[in-house]
């Protein structure tokens, strides 16, 4: 992480209880992110209290929970896991009174996790790590207003947090190691894949990858090139296959045959120069804006974002238990 100059605080300030010992959980934003967490968390045995000001915040959340449970399911609960372990808080304050550990998925806007991450460092007993979901910014950027910024770190999933087993850590200029340390301990006992960042990177490293693949994908969009039904067959049926095996990097090293990477990068590199990629954005106007939604409902032919849901985390499941991934399974 970047050196600073700014105090830290000291160790014994940073996670008074060990991530094996984690009991509660606070999930402060109840939305897709938020509410994923809640499942997740539940799911691994651990009580979970939630807060979201929307006034139909609870109504939501236990429907998500509901929809996430059979999944959780055939993944393997732990122990004692129940839907029941769920408080839904009146206030924020509340919600993080007695908690031993923080996750915020509030929506992605600076100011507001800022003022947010701010307001629960306030309320959040000392020594309790507070880790935030931002898809993107930097947690140097949201720790500026808050009193104790060393126990603040980056949580980032990948939706639906619940499913897909990613978290990506680091910490801000202001925030203790200690503190990145502890937060990926405690997600790699909470069952998740950990990536502890060396240094921050905006958008970290899976959103960066996502999107220029997605910047790609409307361009084509864009200029008539493609269909949007045309760009999700060719990854799900073309190099999405690969990926759920190995990444980019070694299923590239694997074009090289026996001469691995090297021989790749000697055959293929000066492809690196062909007009094969537009990394700027398209301007989303509305013609695009209009043309992707249509693509998605063409796509989805009669299903609902329910089917949808059901289907991709089905799919990721199967994906799962056949490269031997989950508790007792074995690839086929």
């Amino acid at each position: 992480m970047t050196e600073t100059s700014a105090p830290l605080p000291s160790p014994a300030r940073v996670a008074t209880t060990a991530p094996e010992d984690v009991r509660r959980v606070a999930c402060v934003g109840a939305g897709v992110i938020g509410g994923g967490w809640v499942a997740h968390f539940m799911a691994r045995g651990y009580d979970v209290t939630a807060w979201d000001p929307a006034p139909d915040a609870e109504a939501r959340l236990r429907r998500l929970v509901d929809a996430a449970w059979p999944a959780l399911e055939q993944l393997g609960l732990v122990p004692g896991a129940s839907a029941e372990r769920l408080t839904v808080a009146a206030t924020l304050e509340e919600a993080v009174t007695d908690a031993q550990f923080v996750q915020e998925s509030a929506p992605e806007k600076l100011d507001l996790k800022r003022e947010l991450l701010a307001k629960l460092d306030a309320a959040t007993p000392a020594g309790v790590v507070i880790a935030s979901s931002t898809s993107g910014y930097p947690m140097t950027d949201m720790q500026t207003e808050a009193g104790s910024p060393g126990r603040l770190v980056v949580g980032h999933p990948f939706n639906p947090p619940y499913l897909i087993p990613l978290v990506e850590v680091v910490g801000g200029e202001r925030t203790d190691p200690e503190a990145v340390r502890w937060a990926a301990r405690f997600y790699e006992v909470a069952g998740k894949s950990v990536i502890t960042m060396d240094r921050e990177v905006p958008g970290f490293i899976a959103n960066r990858l996502q999107e220029a693949l997605w910047r790609e994908a409307l361009h084509m969009v864009a200029n008539g090139e493609a269909t949007v039904r045309d760009i999700d067959l060719s990854i799900t049926e073309g190099p999405g296959l690969r990926w759920a095996v190995m990444g980019p990097m070694l299923t590239f090293a694997l074009a090289g045959g026996e001469g691995g990477m090297a021989h790749m990068l000697d055959h293929f590199g000066p492809s690196l120069k062909s007009p094969w990629t537009r990394l700027d954005a398209p301007e989303l106007d509305k013609a695009l804006y209009d043309a992707v939604v249509a693509g998605c409902d063409d796509a989805a032919d009669g299903r609902t974002i329910a089917d949808l849901v059901a289907e991709r985390d089905q799919g990721v499941i199967a994906v799962l238990r056949a490269t031997g991934r989950l508790p007792g399974a074995g690839a086929e």
